[in-house]
């Protein structure tokens, strides 16, 4: 599994691109100082990090994702989840809802639905 960390305002950065791809690098330095107060080269420091993790490509100027932001965030749960957890989800969800006190029957009904849906694919 490869290991792609994000920072707070990289992450941040990330949705920008998600939110408007494909886009062109011009476009994107007009958003990062719209939303973020970048300056030009921050943002193309920052994007050619992203790229080098493999989580978007530039080519031609016209930034798109290689990896989808639901690609990007599943990722990082299993990454904390086998971190954390040794890999076990039950393990972790164990520890959820020990802190959380008791799932809701809506939450219960929709992992359910999610373990039948796995064994249906097995």
């Amino acid at each position: 599994m490869p290991e792609i960390q994000l920072g707070t305002v990289e992450s941040k950065f990330a949705d920008i691109i998600w939110e408007h791809e494909p886009v062109h690098s011009r476009e994107i330095v007009k958003l990062a100082g719209e939303k973020l107060n970048w300056k030009k080269s921050t943002t193309y420091t920052v994007l050619r990090r992203l790229c080098e993790k493999g989580i978007f490509a530039n080519k031609n100027s016209i930034v798109s994702a290689v990896m989808s932001r639901a690609e990007f965030y599943s990722l990082q749960s299993e990454m904390f989840v086998q971190e954390t957890f040794d890999g076990s989800l039950p393990a972790f969800l164990a520890a959820f809802t020990a802190r959380k006190g008791r799932l809701s029957p809506e939450e219960v009904k929709e992992l359910r639905r999610m373990v039948a849906e796995y064994e249906e694919e097995v």
